[in-house]
């Protein structure tokens, strides 16, 4: 078992060399993609302006020659800006390659998103764990670059999933964890839908009740339009008289005047949704031609096709109509679009297809959003091979970590533990002095409980989990603005995980310095009082202390609990910890001696 770990290691470690050389390569390419568009769009802006100055002179030279210079002129503007568009996503792709070599080199932290607007001082455990915010687990997993892709991530770390769809998850992430290509393209089209796309106005739109017109509308419009060019043909061979036609442009114009109002609303109504869903098909497309062999990523693109195409070519149908009515504009063409009820026609079909498509733009924004959780996900797995998925019980309390570290640290530095809690062994009292890992034992064991219920894979050599409900109470503060002292907010929190375990699934608490703020006579009654109701409830958990007092609480349980401690020593007068987990009560502190050590008369 020992030499299959150290195995385990070992190609953990191949496979990150692996990737770590993937990601230098293709980032030195894309740098010299750069390079070479950088001179290109340097070289393109120096022709445009000697065709525009070649092209004065040719002009006063010889008036009538004046197209040929607008032609290559405007010829070489598109060329331009293509030209500038490659250059950014190369930019792109080197700031995305930059990122997983420094999330590979654990230089990750203060770069990517926070999660910030997710934070919720009122979450069971979400600020205590370090989820949200300047080098979280957030800023780590994701690589979503739409809002919907770090919802749908957000949601999965606050609220455990189903045991059946983790598993479904599990195997679309395995799939996903060597596709380099698409986690690119998916995180550089994202950059783009993430600067212009507004998703929620987009699905509004989609959803929005129909804009009415009379029933028959539609096909009153293609008979005032077939009867209308009927007679232009055969006015034009002489076959009528101009009164005939002319009757009929007039009603045609009336009818057109009838629907105006209804057909501008409509219009006008999808100029931005259609811009956005442009971008969307981008992402759409690249994701619809991927060929996925895991149930829940097949399952996906299913659930996204309607009337069995695709949704890419759906918006290509919405795009053609609004491209189409784009030229009424062109001055030449609007005689023709009136006699045709140009506008109206394309209206009314526009309108056909928000009232049969729209209400499937939230699902397609919804499976884009789980597919950028699930390939942020893949790309932690990817940059972590040496993290497993766990094993999931399905009777619990149950939490069974064999070499457990913080997801945080650098797995190089990160110090192990084994951690077990269940039903014969449902808490752990933890003492040991500052900066010994007794806080980050407890972060170490909620984050990896959260990790396993979102889907990840987690921090240890082996796992077993059940359901569990998390509660921590490890990073309180008292607020100014809400009037709460550190005390009350700390067993303002602590009602809120008591409630907690009279819920359907055991809970899992971690406690930290329990009841610091109060004096030792009512902290050893207090403490005491709550651990042994949550125990006896069902609920399993840790407890970190200073105050040695509290370690008497394992008499009150008996075998349900346990002391554990971290010690520490002093080395050369500076104090040095092994951050290893022992059992019993810590025996000794450095800490007299640390402070006469810096002078102090104590």
């Amino acid at each position: 078992m020992r030499f299959h770990a150290r195995y385990t290691t070992k190609l953990a470690s191949g496979y990150s060399n692996s990737l770590r050389a993937e990601y230098e390569k293709r980032l030195a390419a894309r740098k010299q993609a750069v390079a070479a568009h950088e001179r290109a769009f340097r070289i393109i802006g120096n022709y445009r302006l000697a065709v525009a100055v070649a092209g004065a002179l040719l002009t006063w030279w010889n008036f009538w020659l004046l197209p040929i210079p607008v032609v290559l002129f405007v010829a070489l503007l598109v060329y331009h800006e293509r030209v500038s568009h490659s250059r950014d996503c190369e930019k792109r792709a080197i700031a995305y390659y930059e990122r997983g070599l420094a999330r590979l080199d654990h230089r990750w932290s203060g770069s990517g998103e926070t999660g910030d607007r997710f934070r919720d001082p009122a979450h069971p455990y979400a600020e205590d764990l370090d989820l949200f915010g300047n080098g979280s687990v957030f800023q780590l997993l994701s690589t979503a670059r739409t809002s919907g892709g770090e919802d749908m991530l957000a949601s999965w770390l606050l609220r455990p999933s189903p045991a059946d769809a983790l598993r479904a998850r599990h195997e679309a992430i395995v799939e996903l964890k060597p596709g380099i290509d698409l986690r690119e393209d998916l995180a550089l089209l994202g950059e783009e839908i993430r600067a212009d796309v507004h998703p929620e106005a987009v699905t509004r739109w989609g959803e929005s009740s129909p804009i009415t017109t009379p029933r028959p509308a539609r096909i009153m419009a293609w008979i005032f339009t077939i009867i209308t060019v009927s007679l232009f043909a055969a006015w034009t061979f002489q076959l009528c008289s101009w009164r005939a036609l002319a009757l009929a442009v007039l009603a045609q114009s009336v009818f057109g005047l009838w629907l105006r109002n209804p057909v501008l609303r409509i219009l006008h109504a999808v100029e931005s949704p259609s811009h956005d869903l442009d971008l969307l098909a981008k992402i759409l497309a690249r994701f619809e031609k991927e060929p996925f062999s895991s149930p829940r990523l097949s399952a996906l693109q299913k659930e996204l096709e309607t009337e069995g195409l695709p949704p890419s070519r759906q918006i290509a149908r919405l795009h053609r109509l609004v491209d189409a009515n784009e030229w009424t504009h062109n001055r030449g063409f609007t005689l023709i679009a009136r006699l045709l009820l140009w506008s109206t026609h394309l209206a009314l079909a526009i309108e056909n297809w928000r009232r049969r498509e729209g209400p499937q733009i939230g699902r397609w924004i919804e499976a884009l959003s789980e597919m950028e959780a699930l390939s942020s996900l893949a790309s932690y797995a990817a940059e972590h091979p040496a993290c497993p998925f766990p094993d999931f019980a399905a009777v619990g309390p149950s939490f069974d970590a064999k070499g457990l570290a913080h997801p945080l640290l650098p797995e190089s530095s990160a110090v192990r533990n084994d951690v077990r809690l269940d039903n014969e062994m449902r808490l752990l009292i933890v003492s040991g002095s500052n900066m010994s890992g007794k806080s980050t034992l407890l972060r170490a064991v909620g984050l990896n409980t959260v990790l396993a219920w979102a889907g990840a894979p987690v921090c240890v050599r082996a796992l077993t989990i059940s359901p569990l409900a998390v509660g921590a109470s490890i990073r309180i503060q008292d607020s100014l603005q809400d009037g709460k002292s550190r005390f009350y907010a700390e067993i303002t929190r602590l009602r809120q995980i008591v409630d907690l375990a009279s819920g359907s699934q055991p809970l899992l608490f971690l406690l930290d310095e329990l009841l610091s703020g109060t004096n030792s006579h009512d902290r050893r009654i207090g403490a005491e009082a709550i651990v042994t109701s949550l125990v006896r409830r069902g609920a399993v958990g840790l407890v970190t202390t200073h105050d040695l007092a509290l370690a008497g609480i394992v008499e009150e349980l008996g075998s349900l609990a346990q002391n554990v401690h971290f010690e520490d020593y002093l080395n050369e007068n500076q104090i040095a910890f092994d951050y290893l987990m022992k059992p019993g009560v810590v025996r000794k502190s450095n800490a007299l001696e640390l402070m006469r050590s810096i002078g102090l008369d104590v």
